[in-house]
């Protein structure tokens, strides 16, 4: 899971509180991934005036994009710090492998999280055979008491599901009706995989505490009383209690949410830290093979790895939510 636009902007994310309820549309935006055969993916966050919702502060939409199945997004290795990649496939199948030594293959139905802690690179291949690959990516930020902590990833098969009349809800993160997923995360978060029957109307309990977002997959959705068509992420802001949801045909939607973030970031490239200069450090870190941190992945010779883009300028004003 990578950020390969070949000039990433820097993000530096202002900590914001809970702006109450809110039915607030943030367009996804076309972004090309760099040598990877002109493969684009749709990213709903960042947003400029969104940077992050809970510990949430990066969602891809992998695949629909893809312009054939013959053009496999094969990822070599690259390096992160200061957060969990949480990798969620609808179909195909990912071979993961990573500098502390995973080797396994991602598939439909499994929950993905490597954590990078104080540093750790991975590589992302399509499996020969498979279908062209289809899903979700995400990011989820470190606090500060746990963003130096060893890397780490675990692969969950068994997630609790929420039955309601009409709905469907698989937990990947958190807690969300009552139901928690095994997943170990550093913050109050959750992350829901959706799916919601033709003709129902369903009440879904939230945590007031969190604020929430809704990515719609496919399908016809209206949500909070507003349309939420497939693409765009609605913001669903603060203190709700629970969400209505109503569909006629069906859809499929990710849901996610937490307590507000209460810390300022610097995100670039596939970094996640507190200031310029530790951003620099991991940069120059990767590009000199810094073993200590960034240690090489068995299976792949020294010299395939991707290189880190040109260093921008991100002495920038924190990125703000829009005022209420």
């Amino acid at each position: 899971m990578s950020d390969l636009e070949a000039r990433p902007e820097a993000a530096i994310c202002e900590a914001t509180p809970g702006p109450g309820p809110r039915t607030d549309s943030y367009p996804s935006r076309e972004v090309p991934l760099g040598g990877v055969r002109g493969v684009t993916v749709h990213r709903v966050l960042p947003q400029r005036d969104l940077p992050t919702v809970g510990a949430w502060c990066f969602l891809d939409h992998f695949g629909s994009t893809a312009p054939s199945p013959d053009l496999p997004p094969d990822i070599d290795p690259h390096p992160h710090i200061g957060l969990q990649t949480v990798t969620w496939p609808f179909e195909g199948r990912i071979r993961h492998r990573d500098s502390i030594g995973s080797d396994v293959e991602i598939e439909p139905g499994q929950l993905n999280l490597m954590t990078s802690g104080h540093g750790i690179a991975h590589s992302e291949y399509t499996v020969p055979g498979a279908p062209a690959g289809h899903g979700i990516q995400f990011w989820i930020a470190l606090p500060e008491s746990d963003r130096d902590i060893a890397p780490h990833f675990d692969q969950h098969r068994e997630l609790p599901v929420v039955d309601l009349p009409g709905l469907r809800a698989t937990v990947l993160i958190g807690s969300l009706a009552g139901a928690s997923s095994p997943a170990t995360v550093y913050t109050p978060i959750v992350g829901a995989d959706l799916r919601i029957d033709p003709g129902s109307e369903v009440i879904l309990p939230l945590a007031t505490e969190f604020e929430h977002a809704l990515l719609v997959i496919d399908g016809d959705l209206t949500a909070a009383g507003v349309p939420a068509p497939a693409g765009p992420l609605l913001y669903l802001g603060s203190d709700r209690a629970e969400l209505s949801l109503t569909s006629s045909t069906g859809a499929h939607a990710i849901l996610i949410g937490g307590e507000p973030f209460g810390e300022d970031l610097v995100m670039w490239w596939n970094f996640v830290a507190r200031s310029h200069d530790e951003i620099q450090h991991a940069r120059n870190d990767w590009e000199k093979r810094d073993l200590a941190r960034f240690a090489d992945i068995a299976g792949h010779p020294p010299e395939q790895r991707i290189p880190a883009p040109p260093l921008p300028n991100l002495r920038l004003k924190p990125r703000k939510r829009r005022a209420g």
